[in-house]
This record gives C-alpha cells, structure tokens and sequence, in this order.
C-alpha cells in the first residue's frame, strides 16, 4: 500500500476517533459523569479538551498549517497518555487503559507516515 494512501487511512480513522472523543467530552453523557465523579475530575475540564479535541481534527484535515498539525499530534499525545495514566491510577479495567494507547499509537503512525506537504520540517 502506498506510504500516502496509509497516511490518510490512518488519519481518518485518528480523526474519527479523536472527534467522536471530542464530541462525547462536549455532549458529557451521564455515563461519563459518573465515572468523571469517581475519578475526582471537573467536569469543565472535559468541555476544554472535548473543544480542543474538535480543532486538533480540523488542523489535522486542512491543507497547509504544519506548525498547527504538530501541535494537534503533540495535543492528541498528551491527551491519549493522560488519559491512560488517569484510567489506570483510578483503578479501571484493563481495556480503559489500553485503548487510548492503541489509539495513540495510530496517532503516531499518521504522524511518522504524514507527507512532506503537511510536515513542519521537511525531511534532508
């Protein structure tokens, strides 16, 4: 397959899930309270990053603006660890911590594969 066609595959799918998260962390279903509850977290929090979510995926889908791109996959990083390392100190199950590694580890994938065109540096 193609190093491009890969890198846009992927970037779908990191957008996909990144703008459903986001999505999710605006709309703050009941579900999610409770669990925001159990981990001590405000729920306000999750309204800054659900926005911050949204643009990263905006940044990441629009032509040009590398220094915006790096800064949404350096966001997303960030995000995606946190959120890990916050499932795992609360004491969750296994699949709460993994997912938003897997789920990093596609981010990174887009990030590595992305063409010249979208990076910020280009590469000697």
């Amino acid at each position: 397959m193609p190093k491009t066609i890969a890198y846009w595959i992927l970037t779908v799918l990191v957008c996909f899930a990144m703008g459903l998260g986001g999505v999710i962390d605006l709309v703050q279903p009941d579900d999610m309270k409770e669990q925001l509850k159990q981990m001590q977290m405000p729920l306000y929090f999750f309204s800054i990053l659900g926005f911050w979510k949204v643009l990263g995926v905006v940044a990441l889908l629009i032509p040009k603006c590398p220094t915006l791109k790096e800064w949404a996959y350096a966001g997303f990083t960030f995000n995606l660890t946190g959120a890990s390392a916050c499932h795992y100190f609360a004491g969750h199950d296994a699949t709460k911590i993994i997912v938003p590694l897997v789920i990093w580890g596609l981010v990174m994938m887009t990030w590595s594969l992305r063409p010249a065109s979208r990076r910020y540096c280009k590469p000697a």
